[in-house]
């Protein structure tokens, strides 16, 4: 808004500093005039009093600025009537008038200046016509038309700079409220991509640890090396969530993916940590990933795998379950399948991979997280027959 504005207050000063300078140039061209024609008149001693009022009052305008009003009305009627008396006294001072009608318009509002415009032609017309003696038509029809061209032009910009002000406000406010916005947006896609972190990381945990330590109570006297080894189980994940959870305050980057090794590694790593004597989890690649893969798709990817992997632990009942990662020319998919009792996939958070229950988060972080990258999820399912899900992030063409 200020490099608008900068340009039109120099615009204003030029017009101001010119109508100035032609109304002191017209003044002392009256003043000359007048002093060559009639030096010993009776008239010439009010005539120079009046000019120099005239010229003094006209100099004090600046001094008032715009405020108060009423102020710079009563100066404005002391310059109107001492340009009057002089062109009383002397009809040649009438062409004062241009650079009054300008001083009017810029002091009155236009329903105010448009009557002092037309009053100042009026009496710059009929100094005119007494100096000429007859009704010259070039007399008559010059001045007015001047002032019309000068008024309509004046009124004209200011409305127009009106609306370019109001033009420039309204788009101030958008810009504001759109950043406004965008800082709510970017506030509330944070904390829902915190939320997946933590349910992909801490939350996953804490309920694989409760299960195990359920487990281990259950079978503490019947079975207490089973229950030991649910123990030591329960205390790995522990162990491993502290990092996820010493990382995520870090920079949130997935701790299999920060020891390196790449994405491979870090399935393989996931794949060692849910397998149970219970569920077996194998990894399986076809093609080899872009070097280096992108981040985000990379942290992305082993979420998802870690998510699906809890969902089948908690839900599924499968023995066995697969990591297959496929990498192609524009894009790599993850599918992560189990042999367990399956679901109905159009029943909304059912079944193994819905993340029912109480967290009530799987799917939705899995899509979530898809969308963000132009991702797609597939899931294959029904009772009794498994499931299968299918996670798809475009690349760009190697």
């Amino acid at each position: 808004m200020s490099g608008v504005a900068a340009p039109e207050r120099d615009d204003t000063r030029a017009l101001t500093v010119v109508m100035h300078t032609a109304f002191f140039v017209l003044l002392s061209a009256s003043v000359a005039r007048y002093l060559a024609r009639h030096a010993g008149g009776p008239h010439t001693p009010w005539v120079i009093a009046l000019s120099v009022l005239l010229a003094v009052l006209y100099v004090l305008g600046p001094a008032l600025g715009t405020r108060p009003i009423p102020r710079r009305l009563t100066w404005l009627g002391l310059v109107v009537a001492a340009w009057a008396l002089l062109v009383v006294l002397a009809p040649s001072f009438a062409w004062c008038a241009v650079p009054l009608f300008y001083t009017g318009l810029r002091t009155l509002p236009p329903r105010a200046a448009i009557p002092l415009v037309a009053l100042l032609t009026a009496l710059a017309v009929a100094a005119q016509l007494s100096l000429a003696g007859w009704a010259d038509p070039n007399v008559l029809l010059a001045p007015p038309a001047v002032a019309a061209v000068a008024t309509t032009v004046f009124v004209v910009m200011q409305r127009q700079a009106a609306r370019r002000d109001a033009l420039i406000a309204d788009l101030v406010r958008t810009r504001r409220e759109l950043a406004a916005t965008e800082r709510r947006e970017g506030t509330l896609a944070e904390r829902e991509r915190l939320a997946r972190e933590i349910h992909d990381t801490l939350a996953q945990g804490l309920s694989s640890q409760r299960m195990l330590l359920q487990a281990a109570d259950r079978l503490w006297d019947s079975a207490p090396g089973t229950a030991r080894d649910h123990v030591r189980t329960a205390a790995a994940i522990a162990e491993r969530s502290l990092a996820e959870a010493r990382r995520f305050v870090h920079d949130l980057t997935p701790a299999d993916l920060a020891e390196g090794g790449g994405l491979l590694r870090a399935l393989h790593a996931v794949a060692e940590r849910e397998t149970t004597p219970g569920l077996t989890v194998r990894v399986h690649t076809e093609g080899s990933p872009p070097d280096p893969l992108p981040a985000p798709v990379e942290s992305a990817l082993l979420r998802i795998a870690q998510g699906a992997l809890a969902n089948v632990r908690e839900h599924a009942g499968a023995t066995t379950a697969a990591l297959t990662l496929t990498c192609l020319d524009d894009q790599i998919v993850l599918d992560v399948t189990d042999d367990g009792r399956g679901f109905d996939p159009h029943t909304p958070a059912v079944g193994p991979a819905s993340g029912a229950g109480e967290r009530g988060h799987g799917l939705p972080a899995i899509r979530a997280r898809l969308r963000q990258l132009g991702g797609t999820l597939t899931i294959e399912s029904a009772p009794g027959e498994g499931t299968a899900l299918s996670a798809a992030i475009p690349l760009e063409p190697r």
